[in-house]
């Protein structure tokens, strides 16, 4: 196809507002191109050089495209009239439209492929679609002393042989700003409908492949049988299944039982490793970020630990965890501090030591495990990690696994959100036990519990003394809200709310770490009424601002009320017990 054609085409799906007729534009696009283009093609319309997959990148920065647009838009022009041109416009395309190429001569006007006449004229008629990726993959992989020049000159060639309006969408493929309205789900659908194969197929393809371009020609050679042949490879990197915002009282009521993990403060990996084939061989390991970059040379550790423990080709997904010398998390930014890092690697290694934790398997020895659900997947991860001399090795004791927790009991999973949070984690993960991997998607079968949306405005009346190394702190905090002036009998005379009476509507003891329990005792020590072994009762001096999921009816508090997973968030030193807030807008909010 000549790339002429494609920037017409282009033009045409730019110009059109409806999502069905774009798909239709696209159809026809992919239907037209050869079998030589068509993986081509089908990346270009989104605006992708190579699939999403690989990590190669064109590695070119905007000024040397404003350059190249330059040196084809005659001598008169130079890469500051780009520049300027481009912030009046506000779109690279529109500049390089804006300008007539092809009169340039000399070496650079041939680099991005002639005719062997030596003509480079600016109608662009001799351009195809390959030999625009052609030139864009060698600009792609020039290395080294003068690499920057050498890409320069090439896609200078390619400028000198465009059409003002082939240059538009060329200036917009090389900085990846195509803006045709062509998305991904755009693509998969102009896939089924040329091709005749159902758009299901064509998703799952996509799922395993990450590759519209091969995706698209499979379909043509070999249709739905060809699509549905189509594996995971090690080593080559698939989207990440996220996750939604939700809430434990959601989880239950969808699922019945929820798998629990423990959310880390790191960042999100994927590995693929095949273990060598013999002695002579070495094994290959690759580490991809959520974005699917390489990563592999920044994390050494990631890649010993496949090494030493994984003895079949697999694809993990997990997190890389920054941590202490005794083990303990430390912050998301000190992970930032390892992560992508090119040079000095093993000086960084010295100052940020990181561990990999895994919390599910895609492929495992021959197995694509996609369809398979959380639960197998989770005992086929275990299996692989766990010391193969120790069969019935305690989870908690293998390296590397992140544990999961079977429950339909919203009060363990408040417990296992403790327990996360108090370990230096950000809280925890809720799962579909029977929910399959949906690469790429954020779907409702994995939730991030949800930040409470809601909070009030708590008295503080009661605690209770820790145990074990918490024993010198106060914690299991009790809270009340004010219940007006009704004549009953108050909990504390003298107090800043003698007209109130105060009632009870829960304990919060989770989202405190060991450094704010210090700092609650010494600020509620002074205020204890009185002691009943661990009991305390305070005197209402304090208020707690406090989150929670849900307000709920209970027997087990004086306001007849609960909060339902109760979450601390900080003290109102701004505010009096007599500006808490009321058992009547604790209601009101229970109604909405």
């Amino acid at each position: 196809m000549e790339f002429a054609t494609f920037a017409d085409r282009a033009a045409a799906i730019e110009a059109e507002p409806a999502d069905l007729e774009i798909v239709d534009l696209v159809r026809e696009l992919l239907e037209d191109s050869g079998t030589d283009d068509l993986e081509i093609v089908a990346r270009f319309v989104q605006g992708r050089v190579f699939p999403a997959w690989r990590s190669r990148t064109l590695d070119i920065g905007p000024n040397s495209c404003y350059e190249a647009i330059a040196r084809a838009a005659g001598t008169n022009v130079g890469s500051d009239d780009v520049e300027d041109r481009l912030a009046e416009v506000g779109e690279i395309g529109e500049v390089a439209a804006s300008y007539e190429f092809g009169g340039q001569r000399g070496l650079g006007a041939f680099t991005g492929g002639t005719d062997g006449t030596g003509d480079a004229g600016g109608t662009g008629d001799e351009l195809t679609v390959r030999e625009v990726f052609e030139t864009l993959e060698e600009l792609a992989a020039a290395e080294g002393s003068g690499s920057q020049d050498r890409k320069t000159d090439l896609l200078f060639g390619l400028f000198n042989r465009c059409s003002s309006e082939q240059a538009r969408y060329l200036a917009r493929l090389v900085l990846s700003e195509m803006r045709i309205g062509v998305g991904e789900g755009a693509v998969r659908d102009a896939i089924s409908e040329a091709f005749d194969v159902p758009v299901e197929g064509v998703e799952r393809a996509l799922q395993v492949s990450n590759d519209y371009g091969q995706v698209a020609r499979v379909a043509r050679e070999d249709g739905l049988e060809g699509l549905d042949a189509m594996e995971l490879e090690v080593g080559r990197p698939i989207q990440a299944m996220l996750a939604q915002a939700g809430t434990v009282i959601d989880a239950l009521e969808e699922w019945e039982e929820a798998a629990v993990e423990w959310k880390y403060d790191g960042a999100r990996i994927q590995l693929h490793h095949r273990p060598a084939e013999s002695n002579e061989t070495a094994p290959e390991t690759g580490v991809f970020s959520r974005n699917m970059e390489d990563v592999t040379d920044a994390l050494p550790e990631v890649v010993e630990y496949a090494a030493e423990t994984l003895e079949g080709p697999v694809i993990l997904d997990g997190e890389v965890v920054a941590v202490d010398d005794d083990g303990a998390p430390l912050p998301f930014q000190e992970v930032l501090k390892r992560f992508r890092r090119k040079h000095d690697v093993e000086k960084a290694r010295e100052d940020v030591t990181v561990r990999p934790v895994f919390f599910d398997c895609l492929h495992a020895e021959g197995d694509d495990l996609l369809e398979e659900p959380l639960t197998t997947r989770h005992d086929r991860l275990r299996a692989m990690l766990a010391d193969s001399a120790d069969p019935e090795q305690n989870a908690a004791d293998i390296e590397g696994l992140s544990l999961l927790w079977h429950t339909d009991d919203p009060d363990e999973i408040e417990s296992i959100d403790a327990e996360a949070l108090e370990g230096g984690h950000e809280g925890i993960m809720l799962k579909n036990p029977a929910s399959t991997y949906s690469p790429g998607r954020r779907g409702k079968h994995w939730r991030k519990r949800k930040p409470d949306v809601e909070t009030l405005d708590c008295v503080v009346t009661g605690a209770e003394w820790g145990e074990g190394r918490r024993a010198t702190f106060l914690g299991t905090f009790e809270l009340s809200v004010r219940a007006g002036d009704d004549g009953a009998e108050r909990r504390s005379a003298g107090s800043a709310v003698e007209s109130q009476t105060l009632e009870t509507v829960g304990k919060v003891a989770t989202g405190i770490t060991d450094e704010k329990l210090e700092e609650l005792t010494e600020l509620l020590e002074p205020h204890i009424a009185s002691e009943d072994g661990q009991a305390v009762d305070l005197e209402p001096e304090v208020v707690f601002e406090v989150g929670y999921e849900e307000i709920q009816t209970s027997p087990t508090y004086s306001s007849g009320y609960a909060l339902r997973f109760p979450r601390f968030q900080a003290v109102r030193h701004d505010k009096d017990p007599g500006d808490s807030d009321s058992l009547e807008r604790l209601e009101r909010l229970r109604e909405t």
